[in-house]
């Protein structure tokens, strides 16, 4: 049974996840975080994310960080059956996530035609990097080839120069799962009305340009209009970006910090940019104490944050303040960090669920609680082969 009780806002909704890697887990985790019980329906094989990230108890970090909170049933959805059982489980369902390419699920005779006859008030949110019905739809993808696709990369490198390379953080991925949650929250708000469920339909690549506030500068050819970009400087405790047009900062630290103009009526203007943006640099690293730097920036106002190594990221103060990354069951007697809950209510609750579950471990509790199976009915699952578990994992 779900253990979150009604402080927290979705703890009434049940969720069925066959999604893999990120984009449909993130979403399916955020679900959870907010109190949705979360079922990750997992294939034989396995999630991929099951091989990346240290392994703690045959628990990966990267599947940790994504799929915590949810309980697991591993189901060979190829088994003779296997569709029928999951038709029963999606008749108790609000929400099924899935982000297989769009003909795999109706192959399978769970495409959301054959859901909604079952359940006409089901959801079914799928994510896929082109869409379910244009010319590209069948084309595989993952981040980097829609961050590709989207111009991100050759952005990237036409103005920060180098070589041309992928981001590092897969934004197309996780672009999709928060318009996905979006999309699915707004569903449920419409079936509150209508009693009918929804098919969602994200595309990887239709998430990524909504939430590209610089496309409208390539779009329309206009990058020169944009602000000066902000621009990462040294000083003598380490690396700083400042937020702000290097016009404006240039002034504000002649204004305000003692610092000379260095140009001279006769110069050139190239060389008068140079010679300001040398004497910056120059002051920025004779400060070595981090609170001198900060008390500068105070008294001029000017935005800035510490160029930070993300190991370090649990030490940062407001992450700490606010509870961002804490510690949480490591399925091995000891605890791992994780990301907390973004979402802070003032009054209801969201937050990280308890474990992260092994392949299969919740087969029992899932279908008794979701179906009413009793050990004998979930005994016959096993013998057809149709549910399966990791024999390995140990209950702790």
């Amino acid at each position: 049974m779900n253990g979150k009780k009604t402080a927290y806002p979705l703890s009434d909704l049940k969720v069925l996840d066959f999604s893999r890697v990120l984009a449909g887990p993130f979403a399916g985790r955020m679900l959870s975080d907010l109190g949705a019980d979360v079922i990750k329906v997992e294939p034989p094989e396995g999630d991929v994310t099951r091989f990346w990230g240290k392994e703690i108890a045959n628990v990966q970090g990267y599947y940790h960080q994504q799929n915590i909170g949810k309980r697991n049933i591993c189901i060979d959805l190829r088994a003779k059956g296997s569709s029928d059982l999951i038709k029963r489980l999606v008749q108790v369902a609000d929400i099924v996530i899935e982000n297989y390419r769009p003909e795999v699920m109706s192959r399978l005779g769970l495409g959301y035609q054959n859901l909604n006859e079952t359940n006409p008030a089901i959801i079914m949110l799928s994510i896929s990097g082109f869409g379910r019905d244009g010319p590209e739809s069948h084309r595989p993808a993952y981040a980097p080839v829609i961050h590709a696709e989207a111009g991100l990369i050759h952005r990237n490198w036409t103005r920060n120069g180098g070589t041309l390379h992928d981001l590092p953080i897969s934004l197309a991925d996780t672009n999709a799962a928060l318009h996905g949650l979006v999309a699915t929250l707004a569903a449920i708000h419409m079936r509150n009305k209508t009693g009918s469920g929804q098919h969602i339909d994200i595309a990887m690549i239709d998430a990524t340009a909504a939430t590209d506030d610089q496309l409208q500068y390539d779009l329309e050819d206009s990058f020169v209009t944009a602000p000066l970009p902000n621009e990462v400087w040294e000083t003598g405790f380490g690396h700083v970006l400042i937020s702000s047009d290097f016009r404006l900062f240039f002034r504000l630290l002649v204004d305000h910090s003692g610092l000379t103009d260095p140009s001279t009526s006769g110069m050139e203007l190239e060389e008068k940019i140079s010679s300001r943006r040398k004497a910056v640099g120059d002051l920025l690293r004779t400060i070595t104490e981090k609170k001198e730097f900060v008390s500068i920036m105070t008294e001029i106002n000017v935005a800035w944050g510490e160029v930070r190594d993300p190991k370090t990221l649990a030490k940062q103060k407001t992450i700490v303040h606010r509870n961002a990354i804490i510690d949480t069951d490591d399925r091995n007697g000891g605890m791992r960090p994780t990301t907390q809950s973004p979402y802070r209510f003032s009054n209801a609750k969201s937050g990280v669920g308890e474990k992260t579950s092994h392949r299969g471990e919740d087969y029992e509790t899932v279908l008794n609680e979701w179906l009413g199976l009793n050990s004998d009915e979930v005994t016959e699952l096993f013998d057809q082969k149709i549910v399966l578990h990791d024999p390995d994992w140990i209950a702790k």
